[in-house]
């Protein structure tokens, strides 16, 4: 089975190194296949750093989350969130 979805990245720094590692670190804990596409460009893999760093995906940016495999429902829900958590960051203070 596949199945796939759309985020959007809401955060103003982007998906950057922190919220691509949670991204990473969630993606391995399941026995699928995980890729991520940006428009214009190649799938990357979703299990690896350097393939996420290379979707050079800003604020705005739509990104395609397609997962295959075993436990492939529960792996697109928990990374989903991650985006939708907004990476866990706070909003900077305004001064």
């Amino acid at each position: 089975m596949t199945i796939r979805q759309t985020v959007a990245i809401s955060n103003p720094n982007g998906f950057h190194m922190r919220p691509m590692a949670a991204f990473v670190e969630t993606a391995n804990r399941f026995p699928c296949g995980v890729t991520v596409t940006r428009p214009g460009k190649d799938p990357v893999n979703g299990k690896s750093m350097l393939g996420l760093l290379g979707l050079n995906a800003p604020q705005g940016t739509e990104l395609v989350i397609e997962i295959t495999g075993p436990r492939a429902a529960e792996a697109l829900q928990a990374l989903v969130l991650i985006f939708q958590r907004n990476f866990d960051e706070e909003p900077e203070a305004t001064r």
